[in-house]
């Protein structure tokens, strides 16, 4: 696979690791559970996709810009986990913060692939985006994600 496959592969992950924290009811062993697989899979992925998509577009003019952009969202959302990480899950402000996480997940998810990856599709050869893809895998491998 390519990296914009591997990469989509990887948000259908988070989209249904979000739907399922969101619907814990209340189980905070469960919630617990949910939500650390969440935060592992969304920091491997960060780190896997700086590595292996923004770096190689940073820098070219056409997608430098949209790179900066995505590293700060990452930033963004590593800020959304240590909140939750340090508010009572049994309190509703652990629910506002994770619903707060959800919209700008979603939204990051929703920038690459309606945005994002149609500009970087311009800019890496064929080879680039297999050997991108395969380097991003084995990286959320070894992660053990």
């Amino acid at each position: 696979m390519n990296i914009f496959d591997e990469l989509k592969t990887d948000h259908d992950k988070q989209r249904a690791l979000l739907d399922n924290l969101s619907d814990t009811q209340g189980d905070e062993a469960e919630r617990r559970t949910q939500f650390n697989v969440l935060k592992a899979q969304l920091q491997a992925h960060a780190t896997a996709e700086e590595r292996y998509f923004y770096s190689p577009l940073i820098n070219n003019d056409s997608t430098v810009d949209l790179s900066r952009h995505g590293i700060a969202e990452h930033h963004e959302i590593d800020e959304l986990i240590e909140t939750i990480e340090q508010t009572d899950m049994s309190s509703p402000a652990w629910l506002q913060h994770l619903k707060s996480l959800k919209h700008k997940v979603l939204h990051h998810l929703e920038d690459e692939e309606q945005g994002f990856f149609q500009q970087a599709g311009k800019v890496l050869s064929t080879q680039q985006k297999s050997e991108l893809g395969s380097d991003y895998r084995l990286e959320m491998d070894q992660q053990g994600i």
